[in-house]
């Protein structure tokens, strides 16, 4: 039996080139950047949250509608129509500002969450932007039984400022149609 099993012969590694190692050295940094907004939001420290944005950020967050297979292009609402979110950063801030006051109901006591971040993909690279999307399952608890999941994926825009990387813009798509939480008092 061990005479039939046909052993492919031994391949040596090509060498990565110069490109190769520049993708993954970008990929790698991408990631980070991804799993430190993470961490700043699961340990809610907003204002340094808001140091990953760009002055002109355009962060949102369209409705999903359940839509037939030949109209599935209107799926999301669009930029101008009714979003959960279709902010700046003057906007994003003065939620901040909410929150840190403690006067926020939604927000006091202050919810446990936590951001998952997955499928990192970089879709292009124009310049100092990159066009980034990324899959996320943002999970909180509130109170004694409250307990919500969001699931989905995001588009985004990070532009490379004084040689970090900063969030442009951040377009959210989430899975569900209906959202069963109580507010959607939580950044994505």
């Amino acid at each position: 039996m061990a005479d039939d099993i046909a052993i492919a012969p031994a391949r040596t590694a090509s060498p990565l080139d110069t490109a190769d190692i520049s993708r993954l050295l970008l990929q790698y940094e991408v990631e980070q950047f991804y799993y430190q907004e993470a961490a700043f939001l699961d340990e809610r420290r907003y204002r340094d949250w808001l140091g990953l944005l760009t002055p002109d950020i355009h962060y949102f967050m369209p409705i999903r509608r359940t839509r037939t297979t030949k109209d599935l292009g209107r799926e999301f609402t669009e930029v101008g129509d009714m979003a959960y979110f279709d902010d700046d950063h003057f906007m994003l801030t003065a939620r901040v500002k909410k929150v840190e006051t403690g006067y926020s109901w939604a927000e006091d006591p202050p919810s446990r969450q936590r951001h998952l971040v997955c499928n990192v993909r970089i879709l292009s690279q124009d310049g100092e932007e990159l066009t980034v999307e990324t899959g996320f399952h943002f999970y909180r608890t509130r109170l004694h039984s409250e307990e919500d999941n969001w699931i989905g994926h995001r588009k985004d825009v990070l532009r490379r400022v004084d040689g970090s990387l900063r969030i442009a813009r951040r377009a959210i798509y989430l899975e569900q149609t209906i959202l069963l939480a109580r507010n959607l008092s939580n950044f994505f």
